[in-house]
C-alpha cells in the first residue's frame, strides 16, 4: 500500500522521455519540460503510444498554461516567441500540485486512491505494462525482474499510457462500481485512444510540436461547453464507479485529451511501484465528435445513421496496419471547403490538418517550414483484450501540402495514386506470367492472385524509399508539374525493373506459353504479358514516356 508521507511531483521529479536537440535521450519533469521546450526535439517514449498518450496530456497543461489560446492572434503571439510561457505554465501546475503527485494518498494522478476489490490482494504490473499482454509476453524487454518493480517515473509514463491505449477485457472488479458482476468488471471496450486514428504533427523543436497542435479553442474545428470542459485534476477525484453521463462529457478537447478510461490504483512507495489495480473507467462513445477530438480523422458511417436514425454519423477512421501512411494521403490532408447544401463527405481530415492548412493560408507559419505527421494506432486482437500490432508511421512535407488550394498539394496526391496505377501494373504481369506457366484460377488464395501479391508487396517496399525521398525534397520553390514528372520517371525506373526481374525469373513454362481457352483463342507467354505490362504501365505513368507507340494486342484480363 502507498506510503501516507511517500511522494512523486510529475512537475518537479524528472519522468518524461524526452530528446534533446543532440538526440540524447533523458528524463525531465513537467516544470523542466516547458522552460526547455525550445531545447529539446521530441518526447520520446518507448513506444509511439506512449508519446501520443503523454503528448496528448502536455496540450491539456498547455491550453490551460496560456489560457486558451484564445484566438489566432494569441496564437501567433505564441508562435513568434523564442520559447514557451513557461512561468505561467509551471505557475499553472503549481496551483494543482496535489493533483499532479503520482503517491498523493488522498488524490493521486490518474487514480483511485482507495481503489479495491472485495478480495482484496494485489496484482502484477503486467496489467500495467502494453507490450506484456495478459502474460504472453513475446518480443518484450520486461521479464522476471523487469516485471517486479517500476520506477515512479516508468510507472507514471505506464499509467498516462494505460488511460490511452488499455486493452479491452475482463477488469478487476472494484467496491462501489455498480457495473461489477461476481467480482469482474467486464469489457467496455478498449481506453479512449484505442479507438482512434490518431494523428499528430510534429515540428522542429518540441516547443514547435506543442503549439503546432494547440487548435485555439475559438477556431471552427473546435468545439466545446467552455463552461464545463476542463481537465481531469480540475475536477473532483473520482470514485470507483464510472460518472454519469452527463457529467462526464466529453464536454470538448481538455475533457477528452485526460480521459480516465480506467480506475487505476498503484502499490508501492518513492522507492518503487510493486503492483497496480486496474478497474474499469468511463466510456466514451466517439460518434460525431469529430469537432471535439482533432487528432483522428473520420468516416461517415452508413450503418449508424440507419441505426442511430441519424442524417450523418461519423466514426474515428482507423489506419490500414498494411498501407503505408502515403497510400492514403489524401484522406489525412484538408480538402476544399463544402459547398451549400452538398451532401455530406465520406470522410473528415483530422482537425489538427485543417488547423495547420489555416495557419499557413493566414501566413502565421513560413511556407518553407517543414511538419512530420506521425500516425499513431493499436491494432487489438481476441476480442480486443490483448495488443497485436502498436501502428507507427510518419511522412516529412512542407506546410504547403496542407493548403487546398496548393496546386502542391494536388500534385502529391496524384502521385501516390500513380504509384497505385503503377503497382496494379505490376500486379498484372505477375498473375500473367503465372497463368503462362500453368497457374489457374481466379479467387484470391489461387496461385495467379498470390504471384500478384508477392509482386505488389516487393513493388511497395521500393516506391516506399523512392516517395519518402521525394515528398520530403518538395518545397515551395518547387514547380507541381514537374516535380509530377519526376516521381512519375523514378516510379516507371522502378517498377520496369521489378517487371524485368519477374519476366526473367518466369522460367521455360512461361516462355513457351499456353492457350488459356479450349478454343485455343487466348494465348499468354512471357514476351506477351511482359508487353501488356509495359503498355499498362505506359498507360498508368504516361509522364515519364515520350508519346509511342503502334497499336497493341487486345490485353488478357489480369
Amino acid at each position: 500500500m502507498l506510503d501516507a508521507v511517500a511522494s512523486f511531483s510529475l512537475i518537479r521529479q524528472p519522468w518524461i522521455p524526452v530528446l534533446d536537440l543532440a538526440g540524447r535521450r533523458r528524463l525531465v519533469s513537467l516544470a523542466e519540460l516547458f522552460t526547455q521546450a525550445a531545447e529539446l526535439r521530441a518526447v520520446a517514449g518507448e513506444l509511439p503510444t506512449q508519446t501520443a498518450a503523454i503528448l496528448r496530456l502536455l496540450l491539456a497543461i498547455l491550453h490551460r498554461g496560456v489560457n486558451g489560446p484564445e484566438d489566432e492572434r494569441a496564437w501567433r503571439t505564441l508562435w513568434q516567441r523564442a520559447d514557451l510561457p513557461a512561468a505561467d505554465i509551471v505557475g499553472y501546475l503549481d496551483d494543482y500540485q496535489d493533483r499532479f503527485d503520482l503517491l498523493h494518498p488522498v488524490t493521486p494522478f490518474y487514480q483511485v486512491a482507495d481503489l479495491h476489490t472485495e478480495a482484496g490482494g494485489v496484482f502484477g504490473l503486467e496489467r500495467l505494462i502494453a507490450d506484456v499482454p495478459n502474460n504472453a509476453p513475446y518480443l518484450t524487454t520486461r521479464l522476471g525482474p523487469g516485471l517486479e518493480r517500476l520506477t515512479p517515473a516508468e510507472a507514471a509514463v505506464w499509467l498516462v499510457h494505460c488511460q490511452a491505449y488499455d486493452t479491452s477485457g475482463i477488469k478487476s472488479g472494484a467496491v462501489g462500481d455498480t457495473r461489477v458482476k461476481g467480482g469482474k468488471g467486464y469489457p467496455i471496450g478498449p481506453a479512449s485512444c484505442g479507438s482512434l486514428g490518431l494523428v499528430h504533427l510534429e515540428g522542429r523543436t518540441l516547443r514547435d510540436t506543442l503549439l503546432l497542435n494547440l487548435v485555439t479553442l475559438d477556431s471552427d474545428y473546435l468545439r466545446q461547453n467552455p463552461e464545463r470542459d476542463a481537465p481531469v485534476w480540475e475536477r473532483d477525484p473520482h470514485g470507483p464507479a464510472e460518472e454519469e453521463e452527463r457529467d462526464r462529457g466529453p464536454h470538448g478537447v481538455l475533457n477528452i485529451y485526460t480521459w480516465q478510461s480506467r480506475r487505476i490504483r498503484l502499490f508501492g512507495d518513492d522507492s518503487g511501484i510493486t503492483s497496480a489495480m486496474i478497474a474499469n473507467g468511463d466510456r466514451i462513445t466517439w460518434v460525431n465528435r469529430q469537432h471535439q477530438e482533432p487528432m483522428s480523422g473520420w468516416r461517415r458511417s452508413a450503418n449508424q445513421e440507419k441505426k442511430l436514425g441519424l442524417p450523418t454519423v461519423y466514426l474515428p477512421g482507423l489506419h490500414d496496419h498494411t498501407r503505408a501512411l502515403w497510400r492514403g494521403l489524401a484522406s489525412l490532408l484538408p480538402t476544399a471547403a463544402e459547398k451549400p447544401g452538398a451532401d455530406a463527405p465520406t470522410r473528415r481530415p483530422p482537425a489538427i490538418s485543417q488547423w495547420l492548412a489555416r495557419l499557413r493560408m493566414q501566413g502565421l507559419i513560413d511556407d518553407g517550414y517543414r511538419v512530420t505527421t506521425r500516425a499513431v494506432g493499436v491494432v487489438y486482437g481476441n476480442q480486443m483484450s490483448v495488443v497485436d500490432e502498436v501502428y507507427h508511421d510518419s511522412l516529412t512535407m512542407t506546410v504547403q501540402v496542407f493548403d487546398p488550394a496548393s496546386p502542391l498539394a494536388t500534385t502529391i496526391v496524384d502521385s501516390a495514386a500513380d504509384a497505385e496505377a503503377a503497382v496494379k501494373a505490376l500486379r498484372g504481369l505477375a498473375a500473367n506470367l503465372c497463368r503462362a506457366a500453368g497457374g489457374w484460377g481466379d479467387r484470391p488464395e489461387d496461385p495467379p492472385a498470390a504471384a500478384a501479391n508477392r509482386a505488389a508487396e516487393t513493388a511497395y517496399a521500393k516506391l516506399d524509399i523512392l516517395f519518402r525521398n521525394w515528398l520530403g525534397g518538395l518545397g515551395p520553390s518547387d514547380d507541381p508539374a514537374q516535380a509530377r514528372v519526376h516521381w512519375q520517371q523514378q516510379a516507371a525506373q522502378c517498377v520496369r525493373r521489378l517487371g524485368g526481374d519477374l519476366v526473367d525469373a518466369a522460367g521455360p513454362h512461361a516462355w513457351a506459353g499456353r492457350y488459356l481457352d479450349q478454343e485455343k483463342k487466348n494465348y499468354l507467354s512471357s514476351a506477351r504479358a511482359d508487353m501488356f505490362f509495359r503498355n499498362a504501365l505506359r498507360r498508368a505513368l504516361p509522364l515519364a514516356t515520350a508519346p509511342e507507340t503502334p497499336p497493341v494486342p487486345q490485353e488478357v484480363p489480369a
